[in-house]
């Protein structure tokens, strides 16, 4: 099977279907610990799980108990999810012994339980050998490396830095409202680890609460009037973020974010299930909805050409010289103007 990488890997958990067994690649104990979770979310009921997950290590476990473990069914409850760590252990046994074990893994992959989810975990392997060519035909792959994640992903590693649970749902709004800058993303989840005290979990709630962006007055708004020329709209829209102490280059940046993803919007095709917009966009369904419909009315042209506005604004700021209000109203005319000269 073709390797995942983590998100595609999370968004084809979302849809329920088991897979028989998943090899987990990668050193990153975080992303780990992510798909492990997500794993016995997607598969074991909650009142089932102190029968239905099951951790072995081939550092102290032989493979034919934990494949008797995989073979046999659960008690209380429908399915069983079972976790295999350290499965380079195989590699590095002797010729005999290795090829022994490589026979009985290939085996059950061959006619796996209907009941279990097999999940063997490894830092690396080396691919030339016969147990990853096994694994890579029999089982699903996912290549967990910490470069691909999603801002999202990042957002929940930076909380468990700072001594705090984050929910997936809150990772991603606090993601998609401060444009995956770690930087900022950082400096609000100290605030809301303060914020949410000995409780050590931060919600959805207190994000939507406690963060502050330019996107909390939608730039979406934005574009339905940049679709329209409404430019009298769109200054008071700007007037109302600077008016409330947002810095103009955030502004910017929530813009020109907006403008990228409906531009990649308009490259999907039109009739795109939610949640696969969702995540080749990289943002929560409700955006991916919006993007997808506002990335119909306006001319990809006008998009590109924003982007150069939005582009020299930015300059324009950066540069310290120039007054602030009167830059962010002049690129709004343009961008607004456009529509009508269009």
């Amino acid at each position: 099977m073709a390797a995942l990488g983590l998100e595609r890997f999370l968004a084809r958990l979302a849809k329920g279907k088991p897979v028989a067994a998943i090899l987990l690649l990668g050193d990153d104990l975080y992303l780990r610990d992510l798909c492990r979770a997500a794993l016995v979310t997607a598969y074991v009921p909650e009142n089932g799980r102190e029968w239905g997950v099951a951790r072995f290590s081939l550092r102290d476990s032989e493979i034919d108990r934990i494949l008797e473990r995989a073979q046999t069914a659960p008690m209380l409850a429908p399915r069983q999810v079972v976790f295999v760590g350290e499965i380079e252990v195989l590699e590095k046994l002797a010729d005999k012994a290795r090829d022994a074990a490589i026979k009985q893994l290939t085996a059950y992959l061959e006619d796996p339980a209907p009941f279990t989810v097999l999940v063997l975990e490894a830092a690396a392997l080396d691919q030339r050998m016969k147990l990853f060519k096994t694994l890579r035909e029999q089982a699903q792959v996912v290549a967990l490396d910490p470069g691909q994640a999603s801002p999202a992903v990042a957002t929940v590693r930076l909380a468990r830095e700072l001594g705090v649970e984050i929910d997936r749902d809150a990772a991603e709004q606090i993601a998609e409202l401060l444009n995956g800058e770690l930087a900022r993303i950082r400096m609000e989840l100290e605030k809301l680890a303060t914020f949410v005290g000995e409780r050590k979990r931060i919600t959805s709630a207190e994000a939507a609460t406690l963060v502050i962006s330019a996107k909390k007055y939608s730039v979406w708004n934005l574009a339905d009037m940049v679709a329209s020329g409404e430019q009298k709209h769109a200054l008071v829209f700007l007037d109302s973020v600077l008016r409330e102490g947002d810095p103009a280059p955030a502004v910017v940046g929530a813009i020109a974010w907006m403008y990228r993803r409906l531009i990649e919007a308009q490259d999907l095709p039109p009739h795109l299930p939610g949640w696969q917009a969702a995540r080749e966009l990289g943002v929560r369904a409700e955006t991916a909805e919006l993007a997808m419909q506002q990335a119909r009315r306006i001319p990809r042209q006008q998009l590109l050409a924003g982007l150069v506005a939005l582009y020299e604004a930015d300059n324009r700021l950066k540069s310290g010289k120039a007054n602030e209000r009167a830059v962010m109203e002049f690129l709004v005319t343009q961008l607004t103007a456009r529509r009508v000269a269009g």
